[in-house]
């Protein structure tokens, strides 16, 4: 192909055509850093007006809310907030277009995907859908006309013009891209006239003038089309730059020849740049001979010896030649893709299966030369088993492929083998074989089984695995453009600086739909299928080979066993499939390095994130990744992508980006000892022991006659085994973060970012991350330093008190409190392991070493305050969700004691309710209580945090009773078995304690917690003709209504809360049932209405996250954040408490809980409810709206009959229960025979239910949403600018 790349068309934009896409503003977010001269074309030409803009961006594609002039936070954050409509999914028993589009079903997604597979596996089944669709047809028609089916030349180029026309003439519903006509020259290159095709409709091709003049009138560049990834060779694309020159020429189109010259030009000139650069000298080892071994008669070894000279020369090692040949591939496309850095970091990252593949063999073939293939030493090597599992399975595979591929025939196995065939023939047999070991592996020890994992998960996993490699496979087919962040001249929150941000992303997104080809969705179902095709032969041919001694014989004897096996179990009541491992197996697992098989997606990156465009486009360079975790809500991913498409999350995007664009480094220091301990096998704090040490409960004589006795020795025996499965789980945790840690020593890494539903920000690669524990916290720190500074210096030691516990005291003392203890810190950090070890006495004990290491460094430097830090410092929030409740509702006693006022100490509130318990322990105690006895003086701080944390997020007694129970088993002196009984006590008095402190919180979770049931009760305006129209029991069916709401940045939130459907599937492996997420289903009214308050004020120090990032981004600050703890350099830790505290005064300086209420009030006000339901809300303010609403209609005389409100609710009340008592929903969906079973008509005692029909049935009677919407609390007398004083807000 030429060596000219859509990235060295882009830098060139601005002398190649004024009206393509390379034509728009240089876009600051979306594109790296062009040439000096661009840069200095782009800078004498300004900023261009919106008219400058090509046709696929219109003016309008904002809307007005969104081109209001507001210059800063503060005014973006008042502005009217726009909103994203989406329509309410509809029960399943009905359909509708609009319905349809948003909500696709499983089989027409299922369609989809196997159109998807068909398309690039050339299986004969195809259906257009979009401008991808159709390429791919035509890709594929060329392919088969060229080498596939040649024989059939003729109709095949007929099927690619007639197709053509279609596109070209309106007659479809898309339109021709480069893409397109990338690939009509190159089917007339290969098949006009000139080149002697005796095909007969060559004539009809269309010419080069023809295609020329088309793309010119699309505003298509013609340097796009000559660069498309489908042209294959450069010489194919000279061919084509001389037909379109020609046809230029004729037309008189002197920019298009101007255009093709430069394009020309830059293929055939670019300059290699190690042409003068000699190879580097690869270093050898000495060449190893080969070896015989000779055996005894019981196998063991007796002799080894050479068989050839030992002096036989150098070679260089395996996994340096292996990376070499790795690397020469880049070499290749540095000369080829000249100045294309993410081109060349596309083939860094292929591969990866393959290199595993290689790694693996490599190792056999070292057991095989010493003669140890089938020996014990090999059986008990967990990378020798993986490959020759790997050999086994993808021979199986080919042959089971073949197979299906061969049947025929009508039968129910046939057809559901010609489903799959398409799915499992996307990738190689030997990738699919590789992937699904490493999956399978990985999934050891999930979902709380310590030597297994369940069927269905497991399944899933892997047929979502194969389907995004497949992807990855996709994507790295083509060239996408990686782009450096950059914030405009006018900053996030203007105007124009915003409206610029969303045209640059749009421009980008279009760039990179024409650079990609077309892929779909994988339903739930397919997965699974794909799955335990998979796993069934992967069990069929994985074998380990046990040896053990015969007790009888004393003989050692072995036996070939499965290494997998299916079985089931009961959890939480139900009985579930589950993959269990050999013993052998797991065994090996636990012990062995998992650091070759780890997933790449799994892992950090090298290279900055790819900025987020859309909804699944950011994050990793190949690999499609979600912005959302959606929680299978389609519902959710409607929202976002209309919000997208409407230009309102363009400071989401543009936050995550910021979060992603973080250096980071592992901190050697801290790891060398993390591996030292982590070698030994010791227990230290956050590492386990890798021999679980604690005792195992004495069983005394008396258990067998003491019934109390054998409880409590049960009671004990259960928590050890629990301990002694936990133990083993978090070594394989660490295990995970010690081998990523290493394999990452001495890179600089970032970490891309996405989201939850509820806007909160989380690193995508789970095991080493900065949100991780102290261990993975204490790993890394910054890649960029900084020098210290006086006040840097200052935090430093002020950051030391907090890790370690001392948090509570003013700065001043805690800056003492460093200078205290210099002599254990200059201990801790030079002997960490064989001092005093001071430092595992911090709460946070990895932290305290890092920063121990980073202090002694400092002060031991010539001059500290110019020492170059790389550690991140903390500033967090005193139970950040209180605080927002405090500023939301104005309340004066909530503010102080969490910090908002001001205070000459910081406030603690969990100390306070610590107190305000023993208090009342204390009453108990006078009057004999014999728990309040026990508990006497065991109440600590620590007891009662989380429960007062989580109270803001909604806990319930039963939450804040086990969060408790576990505090105090964790003190150990108390009793286990009375640990229950003691919690259930204590969880009581804590949250009243708190009620007493924090009643403005609960006037206002209160508040939202019933507009949440007002609206999960609800039914779409458009909907009420056909509830009406049937029997009342349709009311309960039609509940289909999520809560929604928009966050001051603009992002729509969809709870996901519905009944929970399944679906039975009968794979190949067992029989199981998935959550089906296109099923629509009924909200769960309960759950939507007690998760509103906490997910809604997660929603609100989400975004107080974001817009510190942002500004903290403007000012050039760095910064990370762990949700309501902001990390930066010490140096900057004053600018970033500026910037917190500006941003939280802009956010609550706008009316909250008032806009909320508009948005609800605006979102639904076209819903309804029923009078029945309305009565059934124990809410005082909504009764007596209610009723006012009821007399006002009686004295209008809109009811037909005319009963006071109690009565007319209970009457509809009655009705509603008698039609409704047989509709609860089940898990499981019923089949067709369960279906055709007679229902009884009513129940015993119970009157037939009233038909429609029938006209003495009371009228049901409605009230709109809106109108029912409760008053908003009133709010207290708390300044939230006050906070600006407050210099512990933060701290």
């Amino acid at each position: 192909m030429i060596p000219l790349t859509r990235n060295g068309v882009r830098r060139n934009a601005a002398s190649i055509i004024s009206v393509s896409r390379q034509g728009l503003p240089r876009p600051a977010r979306l594109y790296s850093s062009p040439t000096k001269n661009v840069q200095a074309q782009v800078a004498t030409a300004g900023q261009p007006s919106v008219s400058a803009y090509p046709p696929f961006l219109p003016p309008s594609g904002l809307d007005h809310a969104m081109s209001e002039s507001y210059g800063d936070m503060e005014s973006f954050l008042k502005r009217r907030m726009p909103y994203a409509l989406v329509p309410t999914p509809l029960p399943s028993d009905r359909s509708s277009s609009l319905n349809d589009f948003y909500f696709t079903d499983s089989p027409t997604q299922d369609q989809i995907s196997v159109i998807d597979a068909c398309l690039h596996g050339f299986h004969d089944k195809a259906v257009a859908l979009d401008v991808g669709t159709y390429n791919a047809f035509l890709d594929a028609y060329l392919e088969m006309a060229t080498t596939r089916d040649a024989g059939k030349r003729m109709y095949w180029v007929e099927d690619v013009c007639a197709l053509y026309e279609e596109m070209e003439q309106g007659q479809a519903t898309v339109t021709p891209n480069p893409h397109t006509y990338a690939t009509m020259l190159r089917m007339y290159l290969r098949f006009n006239s000139e080149t002697g095709s005796v095909i007969s409709s060559a004539a009809s091709l269309p010419t080069p003038d023809e295609l020329l003049s088309c793309m010119v009138n699309r505003q298509i560049s013609v340097s796009l089309v000559v660069s498309h990834r489908g042209i294959q060779s450069s010489e194919e694309a000279n061919e084509i730059i001389k037909l379109l020159s020609i046809s230029a020429v004729s037309m008189n189109m002197s920019k298009v020849v101007n255009e093709l010259g430069l394009v020309q030009v830059m293929g055939s000139t670019a300059q290699d740049p190690l042409e003068d650069v000699p190879e580097a000298a690869a270093v050898q080892i000495k060449k190893l001979p080969k070896m015989n071994v000779s055996r005894s008669a019981s196998g063991h070894v007796t002799e080894i010896r050479a068989t050839e000279p030992l002096n036989t020369g150098y070679e260089v090692p395996f996994h340096l030649e292996n990376l070499r040949k790795h690397l020469a591939e880049v070499l290749i496309a540095r000369r080829v893709l000249s100045g294309d850095a993410a081109a060349r970091q596309k083939l860094l990252e292929e591969s990866v299966y393959d290199i595993a593949s290689a790694r693996l063999q490599h190792e056999a073939s070292i057991f095989q030369s010493l003669g140890l293939d089938s020996s014990r030493l090999k059986d008990n090597y967990l990378r020798g088993w993986l490959w020759e599992w790997h050999q086994k399975l993808q021979v199986k595979l080919k042959e089971e492929i073949s197979s299906l591929a061969e049947k025929d025939g009508m039968s129910k196995a046939s057809k559901a083998a010609k489903v799959l065939l398409p799915f499992i023939t996307l990738l190689k047999p030997e990738t699919m074989s590789i992937l699904t070991i490493l999956e399978i592996t990985h999934m050891q020890g999930s979902g709380g089984l310590r030597d297994g994992m369940k069927t269905a998960r497991t399944l899933i996993a892997i047929g979502k695995a194969i389907e995004t490699e497949y992807k990855t496979e996709i994507c790295k087919r083509n060239k996408i453009m990686v782009s450096a962040q950059r914030m405009g001249e006018h900053g996030f929150f203007s105007g124009l600086g915003y409206k610029n941000l969303h045209a640059r992303r749009i421009a980008a997104r279009r760039f990179m739909e024409d650079s990609e080809e077309w892929t779909s969705e994988w339903t739930q179902v397919m997965r699974v299928k794909v799955g335990s095709f998979l796993v069934d032969h992967l069990m069929s041919v994985a074998t380990v080979t046990k040896t053990a001694i015969d007790k009888r014989t004393g003989k050692e004897v072995s036996e070939e066993q499965p290494a997998f096996f299916h079985s089931y179990e009961y959890i939480r009541g139900h009985k579930l499939g589950v993959i269990r491992l050999n013993s052998l197996v797991a065994e090996r697992i636990a012990k062995d390095s998992i650091r070759d098989t780890l997933h790449p997606r799994h892992l950090p990156m090298l290279v900055k994130p790819k900025q987020w465009l859309s909804d699944n486009e950011g994050g990793y360079l190949y690999s499609k990744i979600p912005v959302m975790r959606y929680k299978e809500s389609v519902e959710q991913l409607a929202y976002l992508r209309k919000a997208s498409e409407l230009g309102h999350v363009e400071l989401v995007y543009a936050g995550l980006d910021v979060l992603g664009s973080t250096p980071w480094q592992v901190n050697r220091a801290i790891f060398d000892v993390v591996l030292k301990v982590w070698n030994s096998g010791i227990r230290m704090p956050k590492i386990p022991p890798s021999v679980f040490d604690m005792p195992e409960p004495e069983r005394l004589p008396i258990v067998d006659v003491d019934q109390k006795a054998k409880v409590v020795y049960l009671s004990r025996q259960k928590a050890y085994m629990n301990e002694k499965a936990n133990n083993h789980s978090e070594r394989c945790n660490v295990n995970y973060k010690v081998e990523i840690a290493r394999t990452f020593l001495g890179d600089t890494f970032y970490m891309p970012h996405n989201l939850d539903f509820r806007g909160r920000a989380y690193p995508i690669p789970p095991h080493l991350n900065h949100i991780g524990d102290d261990l993975s916290r204490g790993l890394l720190k910054f890649a960029e330093g900084k020098p210290l500074g006086e006040r840097g210096l200052r935090w430093l030691k002020i950051h030391l008190a907090n890790v370690f516990g001392f948090d509570k005291a003013s700065f001043d003392e805690r800056a003492q409190f460093a200078m205290d203890n210099l002599a254990e810190i200059y201990d801790s950090a030079e002997k960490p392991l064989d001092g005093n070890q001071w430092w595992t006495k911090a709460d946070d004990p990895w932290q305290c070493l890092a920063t121990c290491t980073e202090l002694r460094d400092a002060l031991e430097s010539p001059v500290p305050i110019e020492f170059v830090s790389h550690l991140p410092i903390h500033q967090d929030g005193t139970c950040n969700g209180l605080q927002h409740y405090a500023a939301l509702g104005g309340d004066v006693k909530g503010a102080q004691q969490v910090n908002l006022d001001v205070t000459d100490r910081p406030a603690d509130v969990y100390t306070f309710v610590a107190e305000m318990v023993k208090e009342r322990i204390a009453t108990d105690v006078a009057t004999g209580h014999e728990m309040a006895k026990l508990l006497e003086g065991k109440i600590t701080r620590k007891v009662v945090k989380q429960t007062v944390m989580t109270t803001v997020y909604g806990v319930t007694y039963i939450g804040a009773r086990d969060q408790i129970e576990k505090q105090l088993k964790d003190r150990g002196d108390i009793p286990p078995e009375v640990c229950w009984e003691s919690a259930a006590y204590l969880a009581k008095m804590v949250l009243q304690c708190i009620g007493d402190i924090f009643s403005g919180a609960k006037n206002i979770q209160t508040w939202l917690n019933v507009c949440a049931r007002l609206i999960s009760k609800s039914i779409p305006g458009d909907r009420m003709a056909e509830a009406a129209a049937h029997s009342s029991q349709r009311i309960r069916k039609e509940q289909m209504t999520s809560v929604i709401w928009t966050t001051p940045m603009g992002l729509p939130i969809v709870q996901p809360y519905r009944q929970v459907k399944r679906k039975q599937v009968a794979a190949s492996l067992q029989t199981v049932y998935i959550s089906d997420p296109t099923v629509p289903a009924m909200v769960n009214s309960l759950k939507q209405s007690s998760a509103f308050p906490p997910n809604f004020i997660h929603s609100l120090d989400a975004t107080h996250m974001m817009l510190t990032a942002l500004e903290c981004s403007t000012r050039g600050i760095t910064f990370a954040s762990v949700h309501d703890s902001y990390w930066t350099h010490a140096c900057s830790v004053d600018d970033m408490s500026a910037v917190i505290r500006d941003t939280f005064i802009a956010l609550h300086t706008r009316d909250i809980l008032r806009n909320l209420a508009e948005e609800f009030k605006e979102r639904y006000k076209s819903f309804k409810i029923p009078l029945s339901i309305v009565r059934s809300i124990k809410n005082a303010e909504v009764q007596q709206i209610a009723e006012n609403l009821w007399d006002k209609m009686r004295e209008a005389q809109d009811l037909n009959v005319q009963k006071s409100f109690a009565e007319a609710a209970k009457s509809e009340a009655e009705v509603l229960a008698e039609e409704i008592e047989e509709e609860a929903e089940d898990d499981v969906e019923e089949d067709e025979a369960a279906a055709k079973k007679p229902k009884k008509s009513a129940k015993r005692g119970r009157r037939p239910t009233a038909k429609a029909s029938d006209s003495t049935e009371p009228r049901i009677t409605y009230f709109s949403v809106a109108d029912l919407i409760p008053p908003v609390p009133k709010k207290g007398d708390f300044d939230v600018s006050q906070i600006k004083k407050s210099q512990y807000f933060f701290s």
